[in-house]
């Protein structure tokens, strides 16, 4: 069977490049939309004069990103509630540039660490995606963005520092993070409000992302007391066509509710110390079409 040498060479890399796309705007379908543009530019580029595909098709990739994060932030100015990224199944085995480098590349897929990159500039960001997930030289994420090294170190440096201030200092331990996350889930469901404030820490918080198409709270919810009481509050009884699924997301353990056979609700934690810092929970049913069942 003949094959085309110009897709081969584009899937080969499209991994990495949906990787870049998709820690740069935090939602699937923008990050497919712009791997897609950076097909259409590849296919229609004078390949001959190509000499590493991989460092041109990442150039273009962060480009367009720049351009559509600029885009999707003045449409984020109106959304309804808290913004979060979309969940994703993850496989990082796929993209990670060295098994050594595992925490940190997981790191910068998390939900939290995609929320404080949200502090960034499009610049910035593309910056810290490029250097501090895929390891890339300044000199080559400067031909990139068609900066000086010079200014690419000074805008790492930027972002660097935006990131350290807000950097949730979670565990990355899958065992760790599966058993409390079971416990959680155990806890809320029964109702049990002293088995929750026993996991939560002390200020920790709730963050609910529905876009205002589904129910979930509008303002982000601080302290045990009132996260624990809220949870209880709504949790899920678990009736007929309701099924709970636990998976890798973002490059660590969630909790994905299925009802009637579709995805209707992601929970993950940040834990910190052992205690739960931050749940998240993702219910807008445009952030979850990706996560339905096959």
């Amino acid at each position: 069977m003949l094959t085309d040498p110009a897709t081969d060479v584009f899937e080969e890399h499209r991994p990495v490049l949906h990787g870049v796309a998709y820690r740069m705007l935090g939602r699937v379908a923008d990050a497919e939309d712009v791997v897609q543009d950076a097909w259409l530019r590849w296919s229609a580029a004078d390949r001959a004069e190509v000499r590493e595909p991989r460092a041109y098709l990442v150039r273009v990739t962060t480009r367009l990103a720049i351009d559509r994060l600029r885009q999707v932030q003045s449409r984020r100015e109106t959304y309804v509630g808290p913004w979060l990224p979309e969940p994703v199944v993850t496989d990082i085995g796929d993209t990670a540039p060295d098994i050594a480098e595992r925490a940190v590349f997981t790191e910068s897929v998390t939900l939290a660490m995609l929320v404080v990159m949200e502090a960034l500039s499009p610049l910035e960001r593309a910056v810290f995606v490029l250097r501090e997930a895929f390891g890339y030289p300044y000199a080559e994420i400067a031909d990139a963005l068609d900066r000086s090294e010079a200014a690419v170190r000074q805008l790492a440096g930027r972002a660097r520092r935006h990131v350290e201030e807000g950097r949730p200092r979670f565990e990355v331990d899958p065992d760790r993070q599966r058993t409390l996350t079971e416990r959680f889930i155990a806890a809320a469901a029964g109702g049990d409000l002293d088995g929750l404030l026993n996991l939560l820490a002390a200020d920790a918080r709730l963050v609910g992302d529905s876009g205002g198409k589904s129910k979930a709270p509008l303002r982000i919810i601080e302290s045990a007391d009132k996260v624990g009481r809220f949870l209880v509050g709504v949790a899920p009884t678990g009736g007929p066509g309701m099924e709970f699924t636990l998976l890798e997301l973002n490059g660590g353990i969630g909790l994905l509710a299925h009802y009637g056979g579709k995805p209707d609700t992601v929970i993950q934690l940040d834990i910190e110390d052992g205690l739960i810092q931050t749940v998240y929970i993702v219910r807008n049913p445009d952030k979850l079409v990706s996560l339905a069942f096959d």
